[in-house]
């Protein structure tokens, strides 16, 4: 117990329980037919299932739609909480970073019931607007560390050599910012094409993401076809996140 290795043994056995063995489960699933015998059909048939196709389609239109409005709407809010000149408070930070406190779900039913009061047909608005609500604090939250880290001095180098304030933004203040804003675009963007329950409850499940085609599987007993399908959605997931990754490294080594 004297060596410090000893201590992460707990969160070695957590990481092959719960992380490790059930993507290896995914993987030999997604790998096998009904038998139990080696094959790649269930990946293959992804690409010509039409309906699994379009969903896939849809999901990527809709986690698009979702992250430029998130962009759009967080990053002012982030820079309005990073920014010196605005009376801003800890209070403030907190009211924006509030929503991750409460359930997904939770917030999910709310906003259902809430269009269902206002008497609002349930569709892709309602779907949207939910995603919205549900993501933009993780699109605010990387935006705001990184604007609250950035070094002023690079806006006042700007100031003194004549730039206006909206070059100063332009030209300084956003190109510092990127990592955070690609941060924001990774934890918003594979969520909303995977996730089902939110695209369940705010559209009465008429329109249907490519998560909620794994969940229909995995119900169905069709756990070979829902594994394939959770597969190539990990494949994207982790494509994206070294692609990210590389664009932050980029945008920091830039600085230096």
């Amino acid at each position: 117990m004297t060596k410090r290795s000893t201590w992460s043994i707990p969160y070695l056995v957590f990481m092959i329980i719960f992380v490790v063995l059930p993507l290896v489960l995914i993987v030999l699933y997604a790998f096998q037919d009904g038998n139990g015998h080696f094959t790649f059909s269930n990946v293959t048939r992804f690409f010509t299932d039409s309906d699994s196709l379009s969903t896939f389609a849809l999901s990527l239109e809709v986690a698009i739609e979702n992250t430029l409005i998130c962009i759009l709407l967080g990053y002012p809010a982030a820079w309005i909480l990073a920014n010196r000149k605005f009376n801003r408070s800890a209070v403030t930070v907190t009211l924006f970073i509030m929503p991750m406190w409460i359930n997904a779900l939770m917030r999910t039913l709310a906003t259902a019931e809430l269009f269902n009061m206002l008497g609002f047909t349930l569709g892709k608005g309602t779907l949207l607007f939910g995603m919205v609500y549900d993501y933009i604090p993780f699109m605010i939250y990387p935006i705001y560390n990184i604007l609250m880290k950035m070094d002023n001095s690079y806006m006042e180098a700007a100031e003194d050599l004549g730039a206006t304030p909206w070059k100063v933004f332009w030209k300084v203040t956003v190109p510092l910012s990127m990592p955070g804003v690609m941060s924001g675009v990774l934890m918003v963007f594979m969520p909303t094409v995977s996730t089902f329950a939110i695209s369940e409850f705010l559209t009465n499940n008429k329109i249907k993401l490519f998560g909620t085609i794994i969940q229909e599987n995995i119900n169905s007993s069709m756990w070979n076809y829902g594994a394939a399908l959770a597969f190539i959605m990990l494949i994207i997931i982790g494509v994206s996140s070294l692609f990210g990754g590389e664009r932050e490294s980029s945008a920091e080594g830039g600085l230096i």
